[in-house]
C-alpha cells in the first residue's frame, strides 16, 4: 500500500494501491462475494498485467476501522497532458459490468468515502471516466456523476429447470424457430456440441474461437476482443482452473462452425463472446449454439443468464429484463473541468475520429 489517506467517512479509510498483488487475498474474497465476474481479482489483475502498458495504477482501497476491505475503485491514470488528466477503470474495453466494488449494503458509505477521495490527492484535479456501470447499482447518483451514455445489458431470469417448460412460456413462433433450427441441422448433418473441459484442449479451442470471431465480425464488430488475445487467453486459463469457464463449440460434419465463450460464476451463466462461420449462416448455426447454451443453463438450475452488453435483436428476444449499463464522469479541479470539456468536444466528432482519439486516451 502507499499514500494512506485521511479518514473520509466515519469508520472508513481510503488507501492508494500501486501493487495489486498486495490485495490478492482480500480482493479475491470480496470479488467472490459480489457475484460479479468482472469484479474479481483475477479479471482485474490479469487485465492490468496484459493491458496496463506502464501506466500508473490509482486504485483506491476502502477499509473499515478493523482493516477489513469493504470497497475498491480499481482505477489507473489513462492520460495526462497539461491540465487534462483522465482516470479510467481497470477492465475497460473488455469488461461489461465495471465500477466500484463492494457489497450492496456498503454502497452508500463506500460511495461517500470514494467521493471524498476523488477530491483529494492523487485522484484530485482529474476526470474519472467510469464505463459500463450496472445501472441498477445506482453509482451515478451515489457519486454525483455526470451521465455520458447508456447502453443495453439484457438479462434472462429463469424460473424453471425444465427446457420444455421454459419454451412453453415463450411465443409459438419463438418455440418453433428454436426447435426447428436444431432439428434441421441434426437431420441434414452429423452435428455435436462440445464443451471444452480438458486444459490441453483449451489453446486450440481458443484459436478456433478467435478465428470464427474474426471471420464473422472482422474489424467492424468487436475489435477489442481480437486485439486483446493475450489477456483473454490468460483469463480463460485462469477461469478454467477455477471451474468458471464455459467454452462451447458446435461441430458439423467434423468441422467447427460456431463457438460460444462465456462463464458460470456467481449464480449466473455469462455470455461473453461468440463467433461463427459465415458460410453456415443459412443454417443459423450461431442461433443453434446460443439456444443450446441457454438450455444447458436452464437444465443446470442456474437462475440467471446474462446476455451482457449489446442491444442485438437476438438478445432482446431471449431477455426478460434490461437494467442497462451507464458510463459516467466525475471531475474535480481544473484538470477535471478541462478533461470534461475535452470529453464533451470529442462526443461531437465523427465516429471514426472519436474512436481514434479514444484509443489514445485510454489504450
Amino acid at each position: 500500500m502507499a499514500g494512506v489517506q485521511a479518514q473520509t467517512t466515519p469508520g472508513l479509510q481510503v488507501e492508494l494501491v500501486e501493487d495489486l498483488e498486495l490485495l490478492r487475498e482480500d480482493w479475491s474474497a470480496l470479488g467472490a462475494r459480489t457475484g460479479n465476474l468482472f469484479a474479481t481479482w483475477e479479471w482485474n489483475s490479469l487485465w492490468w498485467q496484459e493491458m496496463g502498458r506502464g501506466r500508473r495504477l490509482l486504485t483506491a482501497a476502502v477499509r473499515d476501522d478493523g482493516g477489513a476491505l469493504v470497497g475498491l475503485l480499481p482505477a489507473y491514470l489513462a492520460f495526462a497532458a497539461g491540465p487534462v488528466r483522465m482516470i479510467r477503470l481497470l477492465g475497460r474495453g473488455q469488461g461489461d459490468r465495471l465500477g466500484p466494488i463492494c457489497m450492496p449494503a456498503d454502497r452508500l458509505r463506500v460511495s461517500s468515502a470514494l467521493g471524498a477521495a476523488l477530491r483529494s490527492k492523487p485522484w484530485t484535479n482529474a476526470l474519472l471516466l467510469a464505463e459500463q456501470l450496472p445501472a441498477e447499482e445506482g453509482w451515478r447518483g451515489l457519486l454525483g456523476a455526470h451521465p455520458v451514455s447508456r447502453e443495453a445489458s439484457p438479462v434472462l431470469e429463469l424460473t424453471t429447470s425444465d427446457w420444455d417448460e421454459f419454451l412453453a412460456g415463450r411465443s409459438a413462433n419463438f418455440r418453433q424457430q428454436v426447435r426447428s433450427r436444431e432439428r434441421r441441422l441434426a437431420r441434414d448433418h452429423d452435428m455435436r456440441y462440445r464443451l471444452i473441459e480438458d486444459a490441453d484442449a483449451l489453446p486450440g479451442a481458443l484459436d478456433t474461437l478467435f478465428g470464427l470471431h474474426g471471420a464473422r465480425w472482422g474489424e467492424e464488430g468487436a475489435p477489442e476482443f481480437g486485439l486483446a488475445q493475450g489477456f483473454h487467453r490468460a483469463f480463460a486459463a485462469c477461469a478454467h482452473a477455477r471451474g468458471w469457464l464455459r467454452l462451447w463449440l458446435l461441430e458439423v460434419d467434423g468441422h467447427t462452425v460456431a463457438a460460444w465463450h462465456g462463464f458460470r460464476f456467481g449464480g449466473a451463466d455469462w455470455y461473453y463472446q461468440s463467433g461463427r462461420d459465415p458460410a453456415w449462416d443459412r443454417q443459423s448455426v450461431g442461433a443453434v449454439l446460443l439456444a443450446h447454451t441457454i438450455r444447458d443453463c436452464v437444465e443446470a438450475g442456474i437462475p440467471r443468464y446474462l446476455l451482457l452488453r449489446g442491444d442485438e435483436a437476438y438478445k432482446q428476444r431471449f431477455a426478460t429484463a434490461d437494467p442497462g449499463l451507464e458510463t459516467v464522469a466525475v471531475g474535480s479541479g481544473l484538470g477535471g473541468r478541462a478533461a470534461m470539456a475535452a470529453l464533451a468536444g470529442m462526443r461531437r466528432l465523427p465516429p471514426a475520429r472519436r474512436q481514434r482519439i479514444a484509443r489514445v486516451l485510454g489504450a
